[in-house]
């Protein structure tokens, strides 16, 4: 419930954190995780990081400045542990480890559709990525060792030139902490913050907030609807597609002109698909459960016993509204019981045997396809 005290979030309920703290002030929760233990040793995040289709990146700040590369590295290129300055960044661990995505499932108070992926930072004694400023909210979870975090409600957000990283210029801390393991930083978006790794063999795990740009948002829900209506119009019988047509239009002398009738109708093509808002719905959902570019399915090698229980793929997408269930990029219409079936799976992310009793046929064809596709396991 809503209500209840989580050690988590300081004691407070998430009824609580989400009025008072979420995107308007920081909140520094000490023993966050009691008995805090890595998901992953330290020589299992290196192994992720030599992996193709693993994000990866490592910073360096020695005298000569800042330095950045991408992965995946061997083990042999990343530096000693034992030298100082570096930083090893390893993005959506969740989508490749149990345990990681477990700790990341314990954010569940926040909507799915906002929650993006859980990130490692190792560091070396001194190693950070300089003082810098997210568009998006931040849980920063201490797993191991230590690191100093300096933060500030930055208003010169003018970034170093020249530098390979988005370094603020001019950072001015207003507070600082030493977390350790088990203790948390949340912070909202474009607070300035800075963290500096204090003794080597320090673990972060950041939890990152979707925060998607209104024009980037807007240009992928416009592509998808765009296809949808063409797919529609492929569909319609020739006799209800409708076609531009110009009976009262007069001769000219400047055909380049465009018409204004033409631009008229163009107008009213867009304003007709913006104003159906099942297409829009539909967009977003299937732009919301897209998986990332990295991220791919093994198809299912035997056919699960549904009867039994299912769980979903840890880096399956699935989310729903009033009319449809959405998952991985694919959008379904749902109602009545199959449709409350489908939203506690995605709730959940799992239905027991008692729940699968209850399914109608088409529900359960359709679970076994998504378990063909790897989307879900029995």
């Amino acid at each position: 419930m809503d209500t209840q005290p989580l050690p988590l979030l300081g004691g407070l309920s998430a009824a609580q954190f989400m009025r008072r703290h979420w995107q308007k002030k920081p909140l520094l929760v000490r023993g966050a995780v009691p008995a805090m233990a890595p998901p992953l040793a330290r020589a299992e995040l290196f192994a992720l990081a030599a992996q193709e289709g693993v994000e990866s990146r490592l910073i360096r700040h020695q005298a000569k400045g800042w330095t950045l590369r991408h992965g995946p590295f061997a083990r042999r290129s990343l530096p000693a542990t034992t030298q100082a300055g570096w930083t090893l960044l390893v993005q959506g661990v969740d989508l490749h480890h149990d345990a990681a995505h477990a700790l990341l499932r314990r954010f569940n108070f926040l909507p799915d559709a906002r929650v993006d992926d859980l990130m490692i930072s190792y560091a070396s004694d001194g190693g950070g990525v300089g003082p810098h400023f997210d568009s998006y909210d931040v849980f920063l979870l201490q797993v191991a060792g230590r690191r100093r975090w300096s933060i500030g409600r930055q208003k010169d957000l003018s970034l170093q030139p020249g530098v390979p990283l988005k370094i603020l210029q001019n950072f001015e801390p207003e507070d600082s902490w030493v977390l350790e393991p088990g203790d948390m930083l949340y912070l909202p978006p474009r607070y300035a913050h800075d963290g500096v790794a204090e003794g080597g063999d320090c673990m972060t795990y950041s939890i990152g907030l979707r925060s998607p740009e209104k024009s980037h948002l807007a240009a992928d829900l416009l592509a998808r609807m765009a296809e949808a209506q063409a797919e529609a119009a492929e569909d319609a019988p020739a006799q209800r597609r409708q076609h531009y047509r110009d009976a009262g239009q007069a001769a000219v002398t400047t055909p380049a002109a465009m018409p204004a009738a033409l631009r008229a109708y163009a107008r009213e093509a867009v304003e007709a698909a913006l104003r159906d808002a099942d297409i829009v719905d539909r967009a977003l959902g299937e732009s919301m459960t897209e998986p990332k570019s990295n991220v791919w399915f093994e198809p299912g090698e035997e056919v699960p016993d549904l009867t039994q229980g299912v769980r979903l793929d840890r880096r399956t997408r699935m989310l729903y509204d009033e009319r449809h269930i959405y998952i991985n990029g694919e959008s379904f219409r749902a109602g009545g019981r199959d449709a409350t079936l489908m939203r506690k799976l995605a709730d959940q992310r799992a239905l027991e045997a008692d729940d699968l009793r209850r399914a109608s046929a088409d529900a359960l064809e359709l679970l076994g396809d998504w378990a063909d596709a790897g989307w879900l396991h029995g």
